[in-house]
């Protein structure tokens, strides 16, 4: 049970670090976030923690 739920809940940590990222570049607008550093800085380190709990949940033996 819980290889899926660690696998699904990375993809939406990564999926809001690329969103957040895309934000704080400007790319993506509509928020307070838009066109702020911070969040050009800290999306992919968000996206980065995604994708490790992805990996993570992706590696578990034993456990389906």
């Amino acid at each position: 049970m819980r290889k899926p739920v660690l696998i699904t809940v990375g993809v939406i940590v990564a999926l809001c670090g690329v969103v957040f990222t895309l934000q704080g570049l400007g790319f993506v607008g509509g928020s307070a976030m838009t066109g702020s550093g911070f969040w050009a800085v800290l999306g992919p380190i968000i996206a980065i923690a995604g994708i490790a709990l992805v990996l993570f949940g992706l590696r578990r033996r034993g456990q389906a």
